[in-house]
Order: C-alpha cells, then sequence, then structure tokens
C-alpha cells in the first residue's frame, strides 16, 4: 500500500537549490553525493550564477525546469529559504530537505522564519523535513540527498555486507544518525534509510518512524531522539512496530539538566520529562539503549539472527577463560548458562581433545578451529533444546586462516533455529569479518554489548503488547462539583474517588465535638482520626494524625489535640474538621498515582510505599490508561515485587484487586485529563489473596483552569478510545 512519503524517500526527481561547483563546500558536496552513489532519478541544479554544473544544465530557478519535481533539497542563506519554498510550492514541488541552518534553533526572529514555514507545509500540502537537517539517504533506493561525507563511495572498495536484514534510522541528530550508519557499514550490517528530522518544522521522528515501521525493505529500527513533537504520530507508529513485532531501539538524550540544556539550544525542542518517554517505550517494547556501540551491536544480533525462544545459553570457545569470561557476561544480565546432559555432554566429547571441557561454557580449545569441531560443535548446539541461543568466543585476528567453512556454516545459520552471536576477544581482522559475512555473520568486538544484546533478544522476544484497559471501568461520571478549587483535602479527594467508582472505606468527616457520638457509631473500634485541610497536606508533621483509637475518651482527646495542633503549626489555615475512619488492617504498603506529562499527557505510577519508596525509588510508570493486565506488568517489574508474591512465608497479596485498582485510577486520569492534574493514593495496603486492597490516604489535585485542557490531553482521550 503506497505511504505518503513514499515520493519522498524514493523520488523520481531532485532539485538541488544552491547547488555549487566546489565539491568542498555543502552544497557542492550534495551533488557529489547523489551522483557518486548513482542516483538513478534526474538531478536538476538551482543556481542563477552557473549555465551548466558537471555537466547538467543548471536553472535560474525551480520554475524554469519546466518537469516534475518530487524533492528539493535547499541550501541557500536562511532568509531566502521561505521565497524558495513558495517557488517550489508554485512549481508543484512534492517534497523539500532544507539542510540550511538559522532558525528555530537561534530563537527571535529565526524562530519566526520557522514558524512560517512550518505554516506553508500546512496551507500547501508540501511535505518538509528540517531546517537544519543533514538530510537522508536510501541505500535501497541510492538516494544520497545528504552532505555526510559517511555516504562517500570509494572506487574499488567493495563494502563488507553479512545481513540480509536491513536496519533503519531515525536521528534528531545528523551527525549521530550517520554515525550509526557508518559503524553499521563496518560491521556489515545493512541498512535501509538514514534520515536526520532536524528542526521538524513539518516532517517529525513519528511520521520518519511511521514510515520505516510499514516499509518491507527495513527489519529493525534505530531511533536517536532528544523530544517528540508529533506525539500522536510517533504514538500511532510505536503501537503498530509492537504488534507486527518490529523491534525499534531507542536511544533518549537529554536526561540530565545539562542534556536538556544542549537539547533545547541544539533543536529548539524541549527534551521533556525522560521517565514519561520510558514509560512509553516499556509500552510499547522499545529497546531502550544509552551507548551508541551498545545500541548498534543490538540492532546487529536482531539483524543476523532470529528471537530465542527461551533464556539458556551455551557459550563455545577455543580459550577457557575466554569461555568464562563469556559465561559471566551473559549471567551478569540474568541469563541462564546451564550445564548440559550428559547425552549432550558426550556428542561433544567426541569433537574435542581429552582436556577440552563440555559442560557448558563449552571449550573445545585451539585445536578445535583447525580440526573442525568448532563448527560441528555448533551445529550439534543448534538443533539442541537444551539451550536457546548460542555464544561463540573465539580468535579472529588471522589474516588467513578460516576458523569456519562457509559451506558448512551458511546453511546451519540459515535454517534459523537459535540466535548464534560471535564475539571475537582479539580485533577482528577484514579478513575474518568478511569470510564470515558470506555466512551472514556479524562479528563483535565488545563482550559487555554482546551480553546485553543477548538480553535484550530474550526480553523482546517475550514482549507481548498489553490489552487495551476496560473503558467502561469505572463508569463515566461528572466530576465537576468536586473540582471547584484545584487544591482538595484527604475527605473532598476521597469524596471525589467515590463519586467516580473507586471503593474507598467508610469515613466520617467530624466539623464539632457534637459529631463525633455519631461517627464513632458508625465507624467502630479501632479507628483513626486526622486533621483535615487543602492547605495542609502532609498532615502528620503538624501532628493531625492519630492511629488505633479505642475509647470514646480517646476520641474526645484525640479532636481536641488535632484542631490544637494544627491551629499552632499552620494558623492560617482553613480547617474543614477531622476525617474519622476505621483502622485498616496490615497489609504490603504501596503507593498508585497519576500525573501529568507536557509531552505526553497522564501517566500512571506505582510502587511499593513508605521508606521504600522514598529510598530505593523502585516504582514503574506506563503512559493512561492502562488495563489490569499491564497494571500487573507494571508490579511484576517492580524489584520488590516477591513482598507481593509471599516472601518468605509471608501469604500471597491480593495482587489481582490490586492490579484492577490501578487500571480504574488510571482510566480515570485519562477521561478526565482536562480537570485532574495529579491523583496520589498512598498508602494503598494490599492485604492477602482474596481479601482486597484498602486506600488509607489520597490526595487529588485539580487544575487550576479546568476549561483549559493539557498539552497532551487529546492524545491521552484518543487513548481511551482506542488505547
Amino acid at each position: 500500500m503506497p505511504h505518503p512519503l513514499d515520493s519522498f524517500f524514493s523520488p523520481a526527481s531532485i532539485a538541488l537549490i544552491g547547488a555549487s561547483r566546489d565539491h568542498e563546500k555543502i552544497p557542492g558536496r550534495l551533488l557529489s553525493m547523489l551522483r557518486k552513489n548513482e542516483y538513478p532519478g534526474k538531478i536538476y541544479p538551482v543556481n542563477p550564477n552557473y549555465a551548466e554544473i558537471d555537466g547538467l544544465a543548471c536553472y535560474k530557478s525551480i520554475a524554469e525546469i519546466g518537469a516534475a519535481v518530487d524533492l528539493a533539497v535547499i541550501i541557500i542563506p536562511a532568509r531566502a529559504v521561505l521565497p524558495a519554498l513558495e517557488q517550489c510550492a508554485g512549481a508543484g514541488v512534492k517534497n523539500a530537505v532544507i539542510i540550511s541552518s538559522g532558525f528555530a534553533e537561534e530563537g527571535g526572529d529565526s524562530a519566526a522564519m520557522q514558524d512560517a514555514i512550518a505554516a506553508l507545509a500546512k496551507r500547501t500540502g508540501m511535505r518538509i523535513s528540517g531546517p537544519n537537517a543533514e538530510g537522508f539517504f536510501s541505500q535501497v533506493q541510492r538516494v544520497a540527498a545528504t552532505f555526510s561525507p559517511v555516504v562517500d563511495v570509494k572506487p574499488g572498495v567493495v563494502p563488507l555486507v553479512a545481513t540480509k536484514r536491513r536496519i533503519g534510522i531515525v536521528a534528531q541528530s545528523g551527525g549521530i544518525g550517520f554515525a550509526y550508519y557508518h559503524r553499521a557499514r563496518a560491521l556489515g550490517v545493512a541498512v535501509s534509510y538514514v534520515v536526520s528530522a532536524g528542526n521538524e518544522s513539518d516532517l517529525g521522528a513519528g511520521e520518519f518512524l511511521d514510515y520505516l515501521v510499514q516499509d518491507a525493505a527495513t527489519n529493525v529500527i534505530l531511533l536517536f531522539i532528544e523530544g517528540i513533537r508529533d506525539v500522536d504520530k510517533f504514538l500511532a507508529a510505536a503501537r503498530r512496530a509492537a504488534k507486527m513485532k518490529k523491534p525499534v531501539i531507542v536511544t533518549k538524550v537529554g536526561r540530565s539538566g545539562a542534556g536538556q540544556r544542549a537539547a533545547a539550544s541544539h533543536t529548539a525542542s524541549m527534551a521533556g520529562w525522560s521517565t514519561a518517554y520510558d514509560a512509553v517505550f516499556a509500552k510499547y517494547g522499545f529497546i531502550v539503549s544509552n551507548d551508541l556501540d551498545e545500541a548498534l551491536t543490538i540492532a546487529a544480533v536482531l539483524a543476523s539472527n532470529p528471537l530465542p525462544k527461551g533464556d539458556r545459553v551455551a557459550v563455545v570457545t577455543v580459550s577457557g577463560g575466554a569461555g568464562i569470561w563469556g559465561a559471566d557476561a551473559v549471567a551478569l544480565r540474568g541469563l541462564q548458562v546451564p550445564e548440559l546432559s550428559e547425552r549432550i555432554q558426550a556428542g561433544i566429547k567426541t569433537l574435542m581433545p581429552s582436556y577440552g571441557t563440555a559442560r557448558n561454557p563449552i571449550d573445545v580449545t585451539a585445536q578445535g578451529v583447525t580440526s573442525g569441531d568448532l563448527q560441528k560443535s555448533v551445529d550439534l548446539l543448534t538443533t539442541s533444546d537444551e539451550v536457546d541461543a548460542i555464544l561463540v568466543v573465539l580468535s579472529l585476528s588471522s589474516e588467513v586462516r578460516k576458523p569456519f567453512n562457509e559451506v558448512e556454516l551458511t546453511p546451519v545459520l540459515a535454517a534459523q533455529h537459535k540466535p548464534v552471536v560471535f564475539y571475537s576477544y582479539t580485533m577482528p581482522s577484514d579478513f575474518a569479518r568478511r569470510e564470515l559475512a558470506k555466512s551472514g555473520v556479524v562479528v563483535l568486538s565488545g563482550l559487555t554489548h554482546a551480553g546485553v544484546a543477548m538480553r535484550q533478544l530474550v526480553d523482546y522476544a517475550r514482549f507481548e503488547l498489553p490489552k487495551p484497559a476496560d473503558e467502561a471501568r469505572p463508569p463515566s461520571r461528572d466530576l465537576s462539583a468536586h473540582l471547584t478549587s484545584p487544591v482538595l483535602s484527604e475527605a473532598d479527594s476521597k469524596a471525589l474517588l467515590r463519586a467516580a467508582g473507586i471503593a474507598l472505606p467508610d469515613e466520617v468527616l467530624v466539623k464539632d465535638k457534637a459529631g463525633l457520638d455519631e461517627a464513632v457509631a458508625r465507624v467502630g473500634f479501632p479507628l483513626v482520626m486526622k486533621i483535615q485541610s487543602p492547605d495542609i497536606a502532609h498532615k502528620s508533621e503538624v501532628g493531625g494524625v492519630r492511629v488505633n483509637i479505642a475509647t470514646k475518651g480517646e476520641v474526645f482527646l484525640a479532636f481536641e489535640a488535632l484542631l490544637g495542633n494544627a491551629c499552632k503549626h499552620r494558623p492560617e489555615a482553613v480547617i474543614q474538621g477531622v476525617l474519622v475512619g476505621p483502622m485498616a488492617k496490615r497489609g504490603v504498603e504501596i503507593i498508585v498515582g497519576t500525573m501529568t506529562d507536557e509531552t505526553f499527557g497522564p501517566m500512571v505510577m506505582v510502587g511499593f510505599g513508605g521508606i521504600t519508596t522514598e529510598l530505593f525509588r523502585d516504582v514503574a510508570y506506563r503512559p493512561a490508561p492502562v488495563g489490569a493486565e499491564e497494571a500487573s506488568a507494571m508490579l511484576a517489574g517492580l524489584k520488590a515485587a516477591p513482598l507481593l508474591n509471599g516472601f518468605r512465608g509471608a501469604a500471597k497479596a491480593d495482587v489481582a484487586a490490586l492490579s484492577q485498582l490501578i487500571a480504574d485510577i488510571s482510566v480515570l486520569a485519562a477521561r478526565h485529563a482536562r480537570q485532574i492534574a495529579e491523583i496520589e493514593l498512598n498508602p494503598v495496603l494490599v492485604h492477602a489473596e482474596g481479601q482486597g486492597v484498602t486506600i488509607v490516604d489520597a490526595l487529588v489535585v485539580g487544575r487550576k483552569s479546568p476549561l483549559h485542557p493539557p498539552p497532551s490531553s487529546r492524545t491521552s482521550e484518543a487513548q481511551i478510545r482506542d488505547p
């Protein structure tokens, strides 16, 4: 099915606006790169100063060409860009890449020029990449619409190609995007596209991601992002990738304060709250990597291997020490390195000298290379049901010796029974890389990254797109009567939650002593009493909480003490009264909350309450809403998850009830994103299995102006309709 960006990435004709004869300058390099890469379409240089450039007729303006142009590449002074785009629109040009800099990244009037470009794209329908972009490279269609030197073609040099599957690269930094390509080419990993998004006046990372997701020539996607502008398109593409099981590896920069400042100045986009980005990545199964070489290693392993069926790894080596190191590398990532059965060991022992070992790691010794036993051991393990992946650890420094026979190795790897990863503890020679590439092998030279890549393969193989949230739970209700003020007390917050259909303990707000007897009769002993004021967020800090009250006398004394403490510590606070409620039975303390991210809208958070949350920040986030199944997965991902599952003989907690509560709160936050900024339930006590949960304390923060939606509330509501 055609994609709107087909003519962008595979143009039948290209106009170079600002073309030059000087190949040392960017405009001249653009033409040179197109021709060196044998671009098959028509090229139209545009520059009023030349009659011809490198044998091509040169035109004074785009209007003079008189033929259809699919793509205009613009490299002229910033002030001249908008008039040139107007001429392109008038001539019917479908797409444009603006290499020129000096726009939103500079601020002021320059940012206004970029706004005008965005308006032009919207008005005319022309699709525009940039400004401040490094262009793109389509290897399949041989379109080198970039000045990057890494796409240069050197005469007589045969490229190293080990994979049939290709990776596609989208980067908001052109330098990093083409660095990925450069390193991928050195490893022998085939590439489909490299695209630099630049300042994203029109086309953004989300739309480029969407193109690669649907592209049949792209099997693995690498993203380098600072922030996302086209959020809806990005989320739709992410969901599509998850459904298709097309791996996306992402590096998000701007995580530190200094990184955020650099991101804002470099691309004129806010880097955003990284936790929210990580939550989105987790929801859609993105593989997160914060290192260039690591990300590329993961991509290389994915491009050259099938997904594993489990987490059991066999390590095969020609050096005992290197084999142990390889076993450590995968075991430290939580993968199993199981001892092989006697049957398998017996078979392997016939392939090695007596001083080798077949237990796992398997050391066939250096003799195994020359005897062919290394090859035979790999053959045997690829068909064994005792392991799910193989890590081959060897030395590939030789310029003449082949460790494997191409004729024998190729069909074994082509069968794609399981991943077979090759790591060289010496720097691999070009000879070794090229010989193994004939069999589809990418040789890795970083052991830690190899271990990470194998772990990520296992995790990605297990990932399933979570089921959508239940839109009918909780029922949709008008909560505006409870949100007359943006600051709510605990009592007001709980009243709102009850109105929304969330189950809470029966509690009574007592305004004077006359109401205490009725409250005690309704609640019963033992009970809890808490001061209530929208101005007192942390009640314990002002002596505003009394627990385990067991007699009427204690009730009256506590009432006076709570009011007295509040007046002493916060004399300006508006006091609503004292909340009287039952003392909750014991349970595991959990915190459940929601907040709103400027980029992605409402987020739901869950973690272990009390000191665990404060000290270890053992929490998980997801974009709201989530279903009960996804909420359960969030809980399972917490480090302290065993505390919910009967740790050290304790009763197993009611995870199902907790998961449903998380789901209900997330739906509530997403549905009322225009009205509610935050929800916090802390603590939630999770009782034994089948006994439910108790919300002990609650806080709801409304928006200061409910009539004005948050930046991403439209997205959140769309997620509820089609989560």
